[in-house]
């Protein structure tokens, strides 16, 4: 039983032993290379070849020019406040201010539940307008 069991062990470190002898004399040959050079190009630049043999160039096209915005950054419509007309503005500082106050429907100050009773009866008139219009389309 013993030695069953230590040619078991025997042959089962076997190919262990060979993939560790191997990976010794193939760490001068197979390894990593031992430089990566990431290279930006633009407009009509080539990719530049690599020096040596254990050097990998990786090249990647950033558009026409360094200086210029790319195109997805251009002609963006601006949402900033001074793009705003001043109804904009007053609307939104309103609704900002508006927690507590009547018919505002938050938790905050005695008025708030009319404000969400409001804001359901809107809901519901809403929806049944919706109904109309879709039972009016029905042929």
């Amino acid at each position: 039983m013993i030695v069953r069991l230590l040619v078991a062990a025997a042959l089962l470190a076997g190919p262990a032993m060979a993939q560790d002898s191997k990976q010794s004399q193939n760490t001068d040959s197979s390894g990593p290379p031992k430089r990566v050079r990431s290279i930006l190009l633009y407009g009509q630049e080539e990719c530049p070849k690599p020096q040596s043999e254990e050097e990998i160039v990786v090249c990647a096209n950033a558009g026409e020019s360094p200086y210029r915005i790319p195109k997805r950054f251009r002609n963006q419509p601006k949402d900033d406040a001074a793009s705003q007309a001043w109804t904009n503005r007053v609307e939104t500082v309103e609704e900002v201010n508006r927690a507590g106050l009547p018919n505002s429907c938050s938790p905050v100050g005695m008025g708030g539940q009319t404000g969400c009773t409001r804001q359901m009866i809107r809901q519901w008139y809403q929806e049944r307008l919706d109904q109309k219009a879709k039972a009016a389309q029905v042929p």
